[in-house]
């Protein structure tokens, strides 16, 4: 019996190791053959274990066994599993990553070398993205193109015009038979089933628009090494086992655990909801979850787990992006809606009651000249068909009178504008910001990258009081040039790769970084990886825009002597000097007259727009490793000053112009930057943000000066502000709050970390697409693409134009309420009917509603937008110049219809159904004149610039086309009549008459002052008076 369990047992040994002893080696075979032996007695053990009969009736629980099995199961080639990789990271189990074999052994098992990455073969990273997954997750399913049919349905007037037209269908069948009963109802249906299907796909294609938007937005690149060199590849390419970057600000883009780096700390805020940040080290706590934040250091990690394999995965899956996002334009507009509502029920409610009252007293007559109703002889069926007429009639009113196009005409706009700003560089996060960057009133913008091109290379290098020139450095002394490639090599963020020798050298990180480093190895002739080799890194300050420093404590291998390295700010780190080297290599004594004299040499760089940094030295001892609290520190006083090197940063071309094109229109722009005083003057006065004759008393500060300030002295100056240097992350913000506290609308721009508090605070946060890290782009509205001011003026012209766009639209929507509740309302009272049937009242709805807003919402921004001044917070969305244009148009349609209405067939010599016809196509044709009017609110020119808007020019042509459609063929539908040549003529001069109309109108001068705002002085009057 033992001899077949040790057989069975040998065998499942065997599968489970999936391998034939025989095909082994000699070793192998002695290796198989222990561990064999060593599973087999223990096996047995337990065998006769459980077989042996209990010595008492009492049940123990067993001690744990002093052994674990792991059951190591090669997935596709790698020797761990997903399911393992999840449950080490989610549990953040230290005991199982030790019995991995620590990080290094997570790295082998998948298959992944610690120094040089995967590698990036298309068979590589297809395998691990089918083992492991991808680094996506599932969205909830889109809205069907049946939803927005179902929420247009779900409209209390159209469920209201449904159910007329079900009762007119049904009761005219009944009256008039089925050949000619079917025609009123059906007509209806149609028309609300065409308002119904145009609003359905308006909001379908805008939210598939907001979904490639989304898709855009999320589309992070992240720097990963693959073959030995840093890479940018999109967050959705990464798959496990990749080694990725991370610096401050940055989104760890997966789960995964620390490599190497130093003071890496994490915000896991989005996880954990804790405010607290999370040191994460080798020792304590080397894992590292999608969706957090790096908020200090810098590190390198191993991607462990992707996509829906991390928590931040699944927790995304379950959101759907929201594109129902509420703007306040769009608040505004609603209110304006109801307001408009409002009345516009008042009226069809009067309507209802005057045909109501007419029709049972007797007063209307059918086509015959017979009374409609006598009392008893009226048949019921005749009394509802004809209940049901007059309660369509004003539930039409009711919907012409509410202006529902206008929300559309908000959405329409700010999808156009949207895509259209893709390509001008500027990709909208909030909606919001596209209207309220029309109202801005001050920029506040940062320097480098925006103003300037970002591309920076060093240019001038002093080393002690004397400038160096590029043929001089052989000449400097040997020991300084190896400090220099050590303060360089080791206190850096970036990288040096050569993939050969005598090939390019590939170097990555920040624009400051990927200079010094160029200069160091083409000038310097510094090997990076042979610098690295030589020393090892014990503890490191990171650069922040706080700081405006980074430090390095680091150990010579060859003698074990420990030194700091320190660069940043130049005047911060010669502060922090007591010595330096001078041309000689001689170390020299750092009085406060010396100090001076280097100050004049940082001030002459920085007045030659020059960034200006600085390099610091020295040796430590162990003792003064630790402060008091016993946290490793890197000493930052009595150093050794190892010499100084200006960068050049080049001014955008066309940043000047863009500039002058924003103060043109009123916007004031204010430089916020890091630089000292002399740079950031000079830097502005190339981009024309400081002008040769200005008067410079209070237009450039320091930060501290400013921070220093009393409230009621920076309320005070911040107007007269243009520069702002040497400023904090905290001097931005309160720079911000000061603006706003003036009534000011502030666009900041910005792309550190430290930016986000002020980015969240301005009313229009500007995020930058290249250098931003991915906290600043979350807490912006918009990202600027390609980090230049010249697209913060075009996101400014299409602030403008979406604002213009909806005003447009709003005047044109106001002109065709007010005429349509007038006609109506007079007639029904007067003649005891409408003009306008319950399906050409839709159309012409449908006309003004959508195809008007496609046609006034999609308008390109006009250069004589940033002619005019911002609008402020508190100007009124309908102003006095719309005012003006929309009454005298409405009163002219009014006039005419009246008049067509009441003395229509004397003077065209015809009935009553072809009055009627001409008063439904003059009534569309004036609102197709009209529209032309509307594209310029104040300009008497309305055709300027109309050829370069061809969906205007073709909504234009295809109402034109439907409404000949609607008289002259759709009779029946439309209930109209077909019209003579001549009748035809006398329409369209009827409606041509609004262009010079609309000429004339806009020579008329109108108050600056809201209308409005002298009806409230004068209830204030009366008020006062009474009491």
């Amino acid at each position: 019996m033992v001899s077949s369990i040790l057989h069975a047992e040998l065998g499942c040994v065997e599968l489970l190791l999936g391998v034939n002893p025989k095909t082994l080696n000699p070793n192998k075979q002695k290796w198989h053959s222990a561990f064999v032996t060593i599973y087999c007695s223990r096996a047995l053990l337990s065998f006769f274990k459980t077989t042996s009969p209990p010595k008492n009736s009492s049940t123990k629980i067993p001690p744990s066994p002093s052994y674990t099995v792991v059951y190591v199961k090669p997935e596709n080639g790698f020797e761990i599993g997903p399911t393992s990789l999840i449950q080490l990271t989610k549990e953040k189990n230290l005991d199982q990553l030790r019995e991995f074999g620590g990080v290094d052994g997570v790295a082998k098992a998948l298959k992944t070398d610690a120094g040089h990455g995967i590698h990036s073969d298309g068979e590589n990273i297809a395998r691990r993205r089918e083992t492991f997954g991808s680094n996506t997750y599932q969205k909830p399913p889109t809205k069907s193109f049946f939803h927005f049919v179902w929420e247009a349905f779900k409209d209390l007037t159209i469920i209201i015009l449904l159910g007329c037209a079900a009762l007119s269908l049904g009761f005219g069948m009944k009256v008039h038979g089925a050949k000619e009963g079917w025609i009123d109802g059906l007509s209806i249906f149609i028309a609300v089933f065409l308002v119904i299907s145009v609003s359905a796909i308006s909001n379908y294609r805008q939210n598939r628009q907001f979904d490639k938007l989304s898709k855009v937005s999320n589309n992070i690149q992240i720097e990963a090494i693959r073959d030995g060199r840093r890479q940018h590849i999109s967050i959705f390419e990464i798959v496990v086992g990749d080694l990725v970057c991370l610096k401050i600000g940055d989104q760890v883009p997966a789960d995964g655990l620390f490599v190497e780096g130093h003071s890496l700390h994490i915000d896991e805020s989005s996880m954990t909801g804790e405010s607290d940040h999370v040191e994460v080290n080798h020792s304590q706590n080397p894992f590292l979850f999608s969706g957090t934040k790096v908020v200090d250091g810098y590190a390198q990690m191993l991607v462990t787990s992707v996509g829906m394999n991390t928590t931040w995965g699944q927790m995304m899956s379950q959101i759907s992006s929201d594109s129902n996002e509420q703007t306040p334009l769009q608040a505004r507009l609603d209110k304006l809606t109801s307001a408009i509502g409002k009345v516009g029920l008042t009226v069809a409610f009067l309507v209802l009651v005057v045909l109501f009252v007419r029709y049972f007293t007797g007063n209307t007559e059918d086509d015959n000249g017979n009374k409609e109703f006598n009392g008893s002889k009226t048949k019921t069926d005749n009394i509802i068909n004809a209940a049901v007429e007059i309660i369509a009639a004003a539930v039409t009113i009711v919907v012409v009178a509410i202006p529902e196009g206008l929300p559309l005409a908000v959405t329409l706009t700010l999808a156009y504008s949207m895509k259209r700003m893709m390509f001008d560089n500027a990709m909208v996060r909030k909606l919001s910001a596209c209207e309220t960057m029309g109202s801005a009133t001050t920029i506040c913008t940062d320097k480098t990258g925006t103003l300037t091109m970002n591309q920076m290379k060093v240019t001038n290098f002093w080393l002690g009081k004397e400038s160096v020139a590029e043929s001089s450095y052989s000449k400097i002394a040997p020991y300084v040039v190896e400090l220099f490639r050590e303060g360089i090599a080791l206190n850096t963020t970036g990288s040096v790769y050569r993939p050969s020798l005598g090939s390019e050298f590939e170097i990555s990180g920040s624009p400051t970084e990927k200079a010094i480093l160029s200069w160091a190895v083409m000038e310097l002739k510094m090997d990076m990886e042979e610098v690295k080799e030589s020393c090892s890194i014990l503890h490191v300050e990171a650069f922040n825009s706080q700081k405006k420093r980074s430090g390095v404590l680091m150990t010579r291998k060859a003698d074990n002597t420990i030194w700091v390295h320190w660069k940043g700010a130049a005047e911060m780190i010669l502060a922090m000097c007591s010595s330096y080297y001078d041309a000689s290599g001689i170390n020299k004594d750092l009085d406060e007259n010396q100090k001076m004299e280097f100050e004049k040499i940082i001030q002459g760089m920085a007045a030659s727009s020059l960034r200006c940094i600085a390099f610091a030295h020295k040796q430590v001892e162990t003792t003064e490793l630790e402060d008091s609290a016993g946290h490793e520190k890197l000493q930052d006083d009595g150093l050794i000053l190892l010499g100084l090197v200006g960068i050049k940063d080049p001014c955008r071309p066309g940043v000047k112009k863009a500039v002058e094109a924003c103060q043109y229109a009123g916007v004031n722009i204010k430089m916020i930057t890091g630089d000292n005083v002399f740079t950031a003057k000079a830097i502005a006065t190339e981009c024309g943000i400081l002008r040769s004759n200005q008067d410079m008393s209070g237009a450039v500060i320091e930060g501290v000066e400013f921070r220093n300030y009393t409230p009621e002295q920076r309320m005070e100056k911040v107007d007269k502000i243009c520069v702002m240097a040497r400023s904090s992350p905290f001097d931005k913000l309160l720079m911000v709050q000061c603006l706003k506290q003036k009534g000011h609308v502030v666009a900041v721009t910005g792309d550190g970390t430290n930016d986000a508090p002020a980015l969240k605070e301005a009313d229009i946060g500007l995020s930058m697409g290249i250098q931003g890290t991915e906290v600043a782009k979350e807490s912006s509205d918009i990202v600027i693409l390609d980090d230049n001011f010249a697209s913060v003026a075009t996101v400014l012209r299409w602030g403008r134009c979406v604002y213009n766009n909806i005003q447009k639209f709003i005047q044109f929507q106001l002109t065709v309420n007010v005429a349509a509740l007038v006609i109506n309302f007079v007639a029904a009272i007067s003649a005891g009917e409408v003009p306008l049937t319950a399906v050409q009242l839709l159309w012409v709805n449908l006309i003004m509603d959508t195809l008007g807003a496609l046609a006034l919402a999609t308008e390109k921004p006009a250069d004589e937008l940033m002619q005019n001044p911002p609008v402020g917070r508190t100007e009124p969305l309908i102003t006095n110049i719309m005012w003006r244009n929309l009454l005298v148009q409405a009163f002219y349609q009014i006039a005419v219809l009246l008049t067509l209405q009441f003395r229509g067939k004397a003077i065209f010599n015809v009935n009553d159904k072809v009055k009627d016809t001409l008063i439904f196509n003059t009534f569309v044709l004036c609102q197709v004149f009209n529209e032309f009017n509307a594209r310029k609110l104040e300009k008497r020119n309305v055709f300027k610039g109309i050829h370069r808007n061809k969906l205007f020019l073709s909504i234009i042509a295809m109402t034109v086309v439907l409404q000949v459609l609607m008289v002259e063929v759709l009779k029946k539908f439309a209930d109209t009549e077909r019209l003579s040549w001549g009748q035809w003529g006398a329409c369209v001069g009827l409606a041509a008459v609004s262009w010079p109309i609309g000429w004339v109108v806009k020579c008329m001068p109108v108050p600056k002052k809201p209308v409005f705002s002298y009806l409230k002085a004068i209830t204030h009057i009366k008020l006062q008076f009474w009491k």
